[in-house]
């Protein structure tokens, strides 16, 4: 009995593996201190810039495009932002669909699946500027045109800074799916009324324009994002197959 014990001690017991979670992942770490110094570099250097936008974008100024007068170091921050905005995008994606699918990530490497959710949220917001570009040249002038474009990127921009702190929450307090959800719903909510509210302000003239942007908002905000859902959940199927 003794020697049976002796043996049992020095081979050790079978552990139990713990299951994969975000906030012990090395690369989330990584990738959400960048963001956060990538954030605080831009404040930094572009803080009235920043300001100078969400004014434009609130006062609805008739002016040309603020893109027009910008920098060149500015506009490089400002497509940095938007990379952030991705990268936070695709870190909520990624965190949602290992609750929502937990085997996922014994089929896909963590890394690899990050970087195909921040790549589909980069091809997303392109279709979408592709879009919002033709529908302007035939619908608007380009001065109108421009304006939109810089206000969805106003929106881009202060919607990564609004992502990061619900990100940071998301993964280090491993919250519920249900409130995931609740999140990224109020942020989705909170953006397609400043988008609508823009749309009112540039191109509704009247109440029969009004009527028509609502159609307009549906077939061009809310029709791509549950296209966007469903093509993310068909991946992660072909994915776990595949792999």
């Amino acid at each position: 009995m003794i020697t049976m014990l002796m043996a049992w001690i020095v081979a050790g017991a079978e552990g139990i593996p713990i299951p994969y979670s975000p906030r012990i992942d090395d690369c989330i770490t990584v990738v959400l201190l960048g963001c956060f110094f990538l954030s605080s570099y831009v404040l930094s250097r572009s803080r009235k810039f920043l300001l100078q936008l969400v004014k434009d974008f609130l006062l609805h100024r008739e002016r040309t495009s603020i893109f027009a007068t910008s920098t060149a170091t500015d506009m490089r921050y400002l497509l940095l932002l938007i990379l952030q905005t991705c990268v936070l995008a695709g870190v909520y994606f990624f965190n949602y669909f290992n609750d929502e699918q937990p085997g996922l990530v014994q089929h896909v490497p963590p890394v690899v699946l990050l970087g195909v959710y921040v790549g589909i949220c980069l091809l997303f917001l392109f279709l979408k500027w592709l879009i919002y570009s033709f529908l302007g040249w035939i619908f608007f002038d380009d001065s109108t045109t421009a304006l939109w474009i810089e206000s969805y990127s106003t929106l881009l921009y202060y919607l990564g800074f609004a992502l990061f702190p619900f990100v940071l929450f998301i993964v280090y307090f491993d919250l519920s799916l249900q409130f995931t959800v609740i999140i990224g719903l109020f942020l989705l909510f909170l953006t397609g009324i400043l988008i609508f509210y823009k749309w009112l302000k540039l191109f509704c003239n009247n109440l029969y324009g009004s009527l028509l942007l609502i159609l307009y908002f549906c077939a061009l905000e809310i029709v791509p994002c549950f296209m966007l859902y469903q093509g993310m959940m068909q991946l992660n199927d072909y994915l776990i197959i595949n792999f």
